[in-house]
């Protein structure tokens, strides 16, 4: 059996990111071989005739389509790895002028927004610091790559203008 194709092919069906012990149980190979595959598949992924790039966030790795082919087929899986809780949330945190607190999130979407704010912290598109008897929730960089539009032009597509 291909080590290389069954690693790529976890990455691949994975509706979400897989981490260095996950491939590894899931492949039975030991991690530092999975690590050596992974930089291996990196390489091969980061040549222009590739549609994908092969990223680590920070619940572990996954596939994203490179930049500049997510326009053309967004429309295919828009954001399916978001739930609509998650969304909305995402949503209220570009809308309000970042950073927003979190009692505000929580104050229009309930006590659900706990638990949406820790998921999309965990993927790495917010950070929380503690403010007062709240919290403040940023928008990071990984936010703008994964969207693949800034904060500014997700603001105008918010409020209706064409960017």
């Amino acid at each position: 059996m291909n080590k290389k194709a069954l690693v790529e092919s976890a990455l691949f069906v994975s509706d979400k990111p897989i981490s260095l012990s996950k491939l590894s149980e899931i492949t039975t190979l030991p991690q530092e071989e999975i690590n050596f595959i992974i930089e291996k598949i990196k390489q091969e992924h980061a040549k222009e005739e590739k549609g994908m790039d092969l990223v680590e966030t920070p619940e572990g790795y996954e596939f994203r389509i490179k930049p500049q082919y997510r326009d053309k087929i967004a429309k295919l899986a828009p954001l399916s790895d978001l739930t609509e809780g998650m969304l909305r949330t995402l949503a209220l945190a570009v809308a309000i002028k970042p950073p927003v607190k979190q009692s505000a999130i929580v104050r229009y979407q309930g006590n659900k927004a706990y638990g949406y704010i820790g998921q999309l912290e965990k993927k790495g598109l917010i950070k929380t610091e503690k403010f007062s008897r709240t919290k403040l929730v940023k928008l990071t960089d990984e936010f703008e790559k994964y969207f693949g539009k800034s904060i500014e032009e997700l603001k105008k597509l918010l409020e209706g203008e064409k960017i």
